[in-house]
């Protein structure tokens, strides 16, 4: 059969249901077997960086590894903000890009260019297939380092004449995972020596705790330990944000619990975070009193930014769970707890209550999933993540336009769960194509717009340090938010305050279809 269809297969019995893509001249027979094949659905998104975003929101939203399918040249550079920002945030994804025949590569041939190359810093691994009786392997190796260890993008290129030669299917087994934990019993007994000693510890979650699944044993370590609990953005959901003990996200944009916490704290336990300078705020005197202990599975993280005392390398459920019975249970007092929820009084429309109201009206059983900016952050500090994977946004790389993508994905992936995706009005000019996408395959996203005129984030830098000049940050200009929606054949509406605020919502959660919710706010 021809190299097309030994994809398709490879793909079906890795568990694909889903690609998302666009088609050209270099993946022609690939696109012709995915027609033969309506067992994989195929969405068609309004630009590649879509495409990637969505197999990145299905990724996260599911655990699963997500696909997207480009042509060679142009499609494939447009995914590539996608997929670093799938490396940052360790997402698993496959991308699979179609190129030139062998015999023109390296001749500037039309749509060529060296996507292997310019995608080695921003992916776990990548391959180019050449010859057609590697393709079969090659892929399911694809899907075995994109989903193992520390999960993160793969990107595989494929030669025209390997897509369109022939050889046969031959259903290999590529099962073979490898050991990730590599921490020893000696270990284990140093980091409960030091738990066991400590008067104040602090635990402190990120990304890893959640994509191990590592929720129920975080939880008995916080309650053993009576320990307050903050996390990274990555780290929403790990621990419970409803929890009495959990104080916050730790870091520049985090609370000022979190923040005491860090500083005040004799032992930080550390549970699949890499201490980005964000959390950190840029390394300075961080956790000055504080041994630390530092749970991660990617060996490289360990002493990369922040010395630790003692490290378990492994996966942090499995850490966890080897780490709890040599813990004492003892009664111990809560050190410090969450801050007071701050007040939001008035009438007018802000982005504090926009959060708040729609927390309240699904009771935060949604999947949330955010653009970046001054938004973004209002969003994590407001709304209580209360699981794992609830949360999908651009975290390390901070992409812009990454979330009307991600939330298509993450709906399609989940069509029973409630999906809002919350964007400022520069990211929504970023990304405002893929509601073409939404409308055209009925994804009933919820897509809220914080419209403050302004790229607000960037404007507050400007009047920190630039004096208050504002330079090329205030977008008033001509767009009518409502009429694109409407015209992309989504519902679209403006709301100004707060009592049309909740109404809209109300009929946003019933509607079948993507709705946009423009909200008019002051500030920044």
């Amino acid at each position: 059969m021809k190299g097309s269809e030994i994809l398709i297969k490879t793909l079906i019995k890795e568990g694909v249901d889903t690609v998302f893509g666009y088609p050209g001249s270099s993946v022609l027979d690939i696109y012709d077997a995915l027609y033969k094949h309506p067992e994989i659905r195929h969405i068609l998104t309004s630009h590649e960086q879509g495409a990637a975003h969505a197999a990145d929101g299905y990724a996260r939203s599911t655990g699963k590894v997500g696909v997207c399918l480009a042509t060679s040249g142009p499609g494939a550079t447009n995914l590539v903000t996608g997929i670093a920002t799938a490396d940052m945030d360790s997402v698993p994804m496959v991308a699979i890009t179609g190129n030139v025949s062998n015999s023109l590569l390296g001749k500037d041939s039309f749509q060529e260019v060296d996507i292997a190359g310019i995608t080695m810093p921003v992916t776990k691994h990548n391959f180019i297939v050449k010859d057609v009786k590697e393709l079969e392997k090659t892929v399911s190796r694809a899907f075995q380092i994109a989903r193992s260890g520390r999960p993160g993008p793969v990107l595989v290129d494929i030669t025209t004449d390997a897509i369109s030669a022939e050889w046969e299917f031959e259903n290999l087994d590529n099962s073979n995972e490898r050991e990730y934990n590599r921490f020893a019993q000696k270990d284990l007994k140093s980091a409960a020596k030091l738990i066991n000693a400590s008067k104040k510890p602090l635990i402190y979650a990120g990304g890893g705790a959640v994509k191990a699944g590592a929720s129920k044993e975080l939880k008995r370590l916080a309650d053993i330990l009576n320990s307050p609990v903050c996390d990274s953005l990555m780290g929403k959901g790990a621990f419970s944000g409803e929890d009495p003990k959990y104080i916050g996200m730790l870091g520049i944009h985090g609370t000022e619990s979190a923040r005491e916490a860090v500083k005040e704290c004799d032992l930080l336990i550390a549970v699949g975070v890499r201490f980005s300078d964000r959390a950190t705020e840029y390394f300075k005197a961080f956790s000055p009193k504080s041994k630390i202990i530092h749970i991660d599975i990617d060996p490289a993280e360990i002493n990369k930014n922040i010395l630790c005392t003692v490290s378990l390398n492994g996966d942090a459920k499995d850490a966890l769970s080897a780490l709890l019975p040599l813990i004492n249970e003892k009664e111990r007092k809560l050190w410090i707890g969450p801050e007071a929820e701050k007040k939001d009084d008035g009438s007018e429309l802000t982005g504090t209550f926009i959060v708040r109201e729609l927390y309240r009206q699904t009771k935060g059983d949604a999947i949330i999933v955010t653009d970046v900016g001054k938004h973004q952050m209002t969003t994590v500090s407001e709304w209580k993540f209360k699981s794992a994977g609830n949360l999908l946004t651009s975290g390390g790389l901070g992409t812009m336009g990454y979330g009307l993508g991600a939330a298509i994905g993450a709906k399609l992936a989940n069509p029973d769960k409630t999906v809002i995706n919350f964007a400022g009005d520069g990211c929504f000019r970023m990304n405002m194509n893929e509601l073409a996408t939404a409308s055209r395959y009925d994804v009933p996203i919820i897509e809220v717009i914080f419209n403050n005129h302004a790229l607000g984030l960037v404007k507050e830098l400007q009047d920190e340090f630039c004096e208050g000049r504002h330079s090329c940050t205030d977008l008033n200009d001509k767009v009518d938010f409502v009429k694109v929606a409407e015209a992309m054949g989504a519902k679209g509406k403006r709301v100004k305050n707060r009592e049309d605020f909740a109404e809209a919502v109300t009929e946003a959660l019933k509607t079948k279809i993507p709705y946009v919710l423009e909200c008019v706010i002051s500030g920044y």
